[in-house]
């Protein structure tokens, strides 16, 4: 097929694709089985952990009575390796019958009984990642036909085993294809990591036509030195990503790995802060039996998932690289967040600066610490700030202008819903 053949035909696809179904109107948050339990499949063994119903069906009974529901987390989300290494007679994809003894409709209905959704992995390619069976653009149509049956609320459409012309094609088509089963279906699109991430490789404007989120890079992996390479990626090029995002459709720098093994405490506030700066999905890929407190503190803080899921779905931008980095995000309200995070490994640091160094107009402020729970009140764009910061960790401050919280009360009623900590390091002006 020539490039003017080709063209053709992804406009005319695209006449017909956009995905504006109302769906994820704000970043997706949920969980995911990938970066916790990989593609265990040993379930003689290791019963507890292999890719099994019984691992989302025990996910979606935590997320919906731990909490984690009413606070917006809703997508339990299968990735890789639960397929049969055949499709049926019909040429339908099924499940491993061994693990999922019960088929993927009886546990999407599991997952609805109790106010979630169920989220899927295919591939666009001849095989996933793992060696499971792919989509291939002949089979695009009944793919999309077979998730829609099972109950299907989230398609995670990755890219293994295809060449740039398949993807080029078929990621369109998955779009029509789900949009044509009637049912809504968020798409999540892995194609944008597998030509570079970037312009021109990637059109963004047209891919937000497209599907609701897509990967940009690689995997995170359970490190610090993992998120670090994420979070500088994206802000490096955050000219190029930045304006991509918005309601429906969002950049997704991959799952939230608090709550395992590869993050101290203040690392994990400091990824939780800065997926939240970033208006990223917050997909969660972590054990929820047995999650330790301060896990579940800094994933169930209502602060930061509530400037995650601000309305207007602005992605924020690093301001300043230093050892010291700061990160801002303009909020509903004429509110915004701040992120100071630390590169240093050595000790805390004490941080100066003002809101008017950060741009911020003249104007008397209040900002909320989002992990301390402590307030400051009533100084101005030019007064002092000092703010010590551990190392690899954050500060991160909701700000808003004092007249806005006197003249509507809203914010102070926020504040009675938020999470209160023991302040754990100090702000002083």
């Amino acid at each position: 097929m020539g490039p003017f053949a080709l063209t053709q035909l992804l406009a005319l696809i695209s006449l017909t694709v956009a995905l504006d179904n109302g769906l994820l109107k704000t970043p997706p948050m949920g969980w995911m089985a990938w970066e916790r339990f990989r593609c265990d499949t040993d379930c003689k063994d290791d019963p507890e952990n292999c890719i099994s119903e019984n691992l989302f069906k025990d996910t979606a009974d935590r997320l919906a009575e731990d909490g984690w529901k009413d606070l917006g987390y809703e997508y339990v989300i299968i990735d890789d390796c639960w397929m049969s290494l055949l499709r049926d007679e019909h040429g339908r994809l099924q499940p491993d019958p061994s693990r999922f003894p019960g088929g993927i409709a009886h546990l999407a209905q599991h997952i609805h009984d109790r106010g979630l959704k169920l989220g899927i992995y295919a591939d666009m390619g001849t095989h996933t990642c793992m060696g499971f069976p792919g989509t291939t653009l002949d089979t695009i149509e009944i793919d999309a036909q077979t998730f829609a049956s099972w109950g299907v609320d989230y398609l995670k459409l990755d890219g293994c085993y295809s060449n740039p012309i398949e993807q080029m094609l078929g990621y369109p088509l998955m779009s029509k294809a789900l949009n044509a089963t009637g049912r809504p279906i968020a798409y999540s699109c892995s194609w944008p990591v597998y030509v570079g991430g970037l312009p021109p490789n990637v059109n963004y404007s047209y891919l937000g036509d497209i599907c609701h989120l897509w990967r940009n890079y690689y995997d995170i992996q359970d490190s610090w030195d993992s998120v670090q390479g994420i979070v500088e990626w994206f802000s490096n090029n955050q000219d190029d990503l930045q304006p991509a995002a918005g309601p429906g459709r969002w950049n997704d720098p991959d799952m939230l790995i608090i709550g395992n093994f590869g993050l101290s405490v203040d690392q994990a506030r400091s990824q939780m802060a800065l997926w939240a700066i970033m208006a990223a999905p917050l997909i969660m890929s972590n054990d929820l039996r047995n999650l330790d407190n301060s896990a579940r503190a800094i994933l169930q803080n209502k602060v930061a998932i509530a400037i995650n899921q601000d309305p207007m779905g602005i992605q924020g931008r690093r301001l300043l690289q230093n050892r010291i980095e700061v990160y801002w995000r303009p909020l509903s309200n004429s509110a915004s967040a701040l992120v100071f995070l630390s590169r240093r490994t050595d000790m805390p640091y004490l941080y100066h600066t003002s809101l008017a160094k950060l741009q911020y107009q003249a104007g008397t402020y209040e900002a909320y610490d989002v992990f301390s729970g402590s307030t400051v009140r009533g100084f101005n764009a030019t007064t002092e700030i000092k703010i010590s910061i551990n190392p690899s960790g954050v500060v991160m401050w909701y700000v808003y202008p004092e007249q806005q919280s006197k003249r509507t009360g809203s914010l102070h009623h926020q504040h009675k819903t938020f999470h209160n900590a023991k302040p754990e390091r100090s702000t002083v002006l």
